[in-house]
């Protein structure tokens, strides 16, 4: 049994805790005024519909928070070999929590993922790896939700407002090209080596100067690291895309029912149909790094479209209110709950790093 080193203990800036301070006062802004705003009502209206919810229906939304934060470990156990469910649960909660104080907190988050992984013995390049291909198979996700949404609502009778209807086009389109681009690094090996090239010609220098401890001003080999990143994820993909892809839908999949009983919840009467397209859009919006987690944007977007589909206006407020509680908020008391869970189990000396292993890390994870 070990500690960790501290050179490898994620650190936060004073600009990050600033932009978090920030971050979350606009969130709050944007739920304590936009929300009224959008719904066109009063507190008190919106009051009345979050007193419906009571000790068994939180208890019901609780339980689903929890189910699909454990479908999700599936996710992480398949893109990072032997780690285990429990493990996997702590790394999500962990590093959520800090990503969800944060704007665009996904680098700090990773930082956390990273820093609890080596102190359970994984190496710097699984991590790494581990890291790209679950952040690549979220993004997909979220990105494809909208197409999907475009699809189940076209069979009720409601339409997307046009702009909604574009923004989700964008972003299947988006995941699509994602994807192609992600099939051709993993099949194509003389691809993958002029990239590394054109970037170890016009980048190395770049990223040496930026490195910091042991390893400032050396140059790393892009084009060897893109190798061996490229065997790596074409290993974990072809290994573990099916408890990945399990792991992600299940974990949205679930999300969505959280969704559907919240607004069940608080007197929301829309078809399922509907209920998934606004869903979608607000997964989508989550992804937009002005506030921690799009929170207050993502609400205002799905409520937005909920009212222009005829949702009683105080009731969809709530809803998104709740569903914003129990979806982001509740993370972060989760997540100091799993901090403490690491702190108590036993910690592993990381292996000895090969010569170059250092060169697999992005920079700010070091």
């Amino acid at each position: 049994m070990s500690t960790t080193p501290d050179s490898h203990r994620p650190t936060v800036t004073r600009n990050q805790v600033l932009n978090g301070v920030l971050g979350m006062t606009m969130a709050g802004l944007l739920l304590g005024f936009g929300l009224p705003l959008v719904a066109q009502t009063g507190w008190h209206q919106i009051g009345i519909h979050l007193s419906h919810l009571g000790a068994l229906g939180a208890l019901e939304l609780f339980g689903l928070v929890v189910l699909g934060l454990w479908c999700y470990t599936f996710t992480l156990t398949g893109s990072l070999p032997g780690l285990s469910h429990p493990k996997a649960l702590i790394i999500n909660v962990c590093g959520s929590s800090v990503s969800n104080l944060l704007p665009g907190g996904g680098a700090v988050g990773m930082a956390a993922t990273y820093f609890i992984a080596r102190s359970w013995g994984f190496t710097r390049r699984n991590i790494s790896t581990s890291i790209i291909v679950s952040a690549v198979w979220n993004v997909l996700a979220r990105l494809a939700m909208p197409l999907i949404g475009l699809a189940v609502v076209s069979t009720s009778q409601n339409a997307l407002p046009g702009p909604v209807r574009t923004a989700a086009l964008y972003g299947g389109v988006i995941g699509l090209v994602l994807l192609l681009g992600f099939i051709v690094v993993l099949i194509s090996p003389v691809l993958t080596l002029r990239l590394g090239r054109f970037l170890d010609a016009h980048a190395a220098a770049r990223i040496a100067r930026l490195r910091r401890g042991e390893q400032r001003g050396v140059r790393p080999n892009l084009t060897a690291l893109l190798g061996d990143q490229r065997t790596r994820l074409a290993v974990v993909t072809t290994t573990g895309w099916f408890p990945m892809t399990f792991g992600v839908v299940a974990f949205l999949g679930i999300y969505f029912v959280l969704f559907w009983r919240t607004m069940s919840a608080v007197g929301v009467d829309l078809p399922v149909a509907d209920l998934f397209a606004a869903y979608a859009l607000g997964r989508l919006l989550t992804a937009v790094g002005v506030t921690p987690g799009g929170l207050g944007i993502s609400e205002a977007g799905t409520l937005a479209v909920l009212v222009a589909w005829g949702a009683d206006k105080p009731a969809a407020a709530a809803g998104v209110l709740v569903f914003a509680i129990f979806s982001h908020l509740l993370e972060v008391p989760l997540g100091a709950i799993g901090w403490a869970a690491w702190w108590s189990m036993p910690k592993v000396d990381p292996p000895q790093d090969v010569a170059d292993e250092r060169d697999a890390l992005p920079d700010q994870l070091r």
